[in-house]
């Protein structure tokens, strides 16, 4: 199949799962103005900012000749479980016939997960999809790994330099066919960060902010105003609440995902029930950050999104009860960069200057 898929974090996962199963992949473009825009016109005004952006992106390939979409379901009240069904109608209703292909999660329902894998799969055997699906998960368990650790370095070093070595990694990982391939690379560019270390400081305190929120925003720096690089801007290290590895552990392996279980029960404390989407799980990292040390806690809530306008609701009796300071950011088309970091640098003098350890 020619196929392609919404553009989230670090694409070239999708991009290698896809290719190696056999099917001609297009590349999604990255989300900017104008495909914001166009989402924002043909969606629903009550939908939730991923969803616009999804859209737009849809629409930008629909010149592309696809045979298919292939994109994520959700569960619980969340809506992105019926975002397949309603972003089908919307480019019928521009005269545009795709299939949209849900992966929804095994948890939920084994039997259609088995029959879209069984469509995906193609002309591959099934000893090939387990060998493709090991190739993918090595090559996300690795940049993950080697994005943490930018995400730490970009602090005290040259941001330009880190980002570099960080492209160049992603390209040369693009081009892996084995999972040897996969951990040789990541051993060159672990190794090119090394140098790197020296400039942490040994003895000066080392400020940590952990990032929280509804994982499209989380994950995707265009549409995030590129929040982690900010708040390494200003010497503070970053660390998110979710990466991609810890989504496939959480949805596409049945019997993984125990991780999560216990982040949830920390979360029960301000959000009882299961609500959809990250809610509670955000709640129970942000409490999970405190308990590890970090700083401060910035909250990315995507405008429209009603799991994580539940999370906001309890962010200053979490902040409180914790002192631990929280920064929620609203995140739509009318987020202005100048007004995130404005935002974020303020938070960020405040913990230097408060120096919450002091009274914690």
């Amino acid at each position: 199949m020619r196929l392609s898929f919404p553009y989230m974090g670090p694409t070239i996962v999708y991009a290698k799962l896809f290719e190696l199963l056999g099917h001609d992949v297009v590349m999604p473009p990255k989300p900017d103005k104008e495909i914001i825009d166009l989402g924002v016109k043909y969606s629903p005004e009550f939908a939730c900012f991923p969803f616009k952006v999804i859209t737009g992106i849809y629409l930008k390939l629909m010149d592309k000749n696809l045979d298919a979409l292939v994109t994520s379901g959700g569960h619980g009240p969340c809506r992105a479980g019926y975002y397949g069904e309603v972003h089908k109608k919307i480019l019928q209703d521009l005269g545009h016939e795709v299939e949209i292909i849900v992966i929804d999660s095994p948890h939920d329902d084994y039997k259609y997960f088995y029959e879209v894998i069984k469509r995906l799969k193609g002309d591959s055997s099934w000893l090939q999809v387990g060998r493709v699906i090991k190739i993918v998960y090595e090559l996300t368990k690795a940049l993950d790994e080697i994005e943490k650790k930018i995400e730490i370095l970009r602090a005290y070093n040259d941001q330009g330099t880190i980002n570099k070595l960080w492209m160049q990694a992603q390209e040369e990982f693009y081009q892996i066919k084995n999972t040897a391939e996969i951990k040789e690379i990541k051993n060159k560019y672990l190794n090119k960060l090394i140098k790197f270390e020296d400039s942490i400081p040994v003895e000066a305190e080392r400020y940590k902010i952990g990032i929280i929120g509804e994982i499209y925003v989380v994950m995707e720096e265009s549409i995030n105003n590129q929040i982690e690089e900010k708040v390494n801007r200003f010497g503070f290290e970053v660390e998110c609440s979710q990466y991609l590895t810890d989504w496939i552990r959480e949805n596409a392996f049945p019997f993984l995902g125990k991780d999560l279980e216990k982040i949830e029960k920390k979360g029960e404390e301000f959000i009882e029930i299961g609500i959809g989407g990250h809610a509670q799980g955000n709640i129970g990292h942000a409490i999970n950050f405190k308990e590890e040390g970090f700083d401060g806690i910035i909250h990315l809530k995507p405008f429209g999104c009603l799991p994580e306008l539940v999370s906001q609701s309890v962010m200053d009796d979490l902040s409180e009860k914790y002192e631990i300071p929280v920064l929620t950011i609203s995140i739509d088309e009318q987020t202005a960069d100048a007004n995130v970091l404005t935002r974020v640098e303020a938070f960020l003098d405040m913990i230097r200057e408060k120096n919450y350890r002091e009274v914690m």
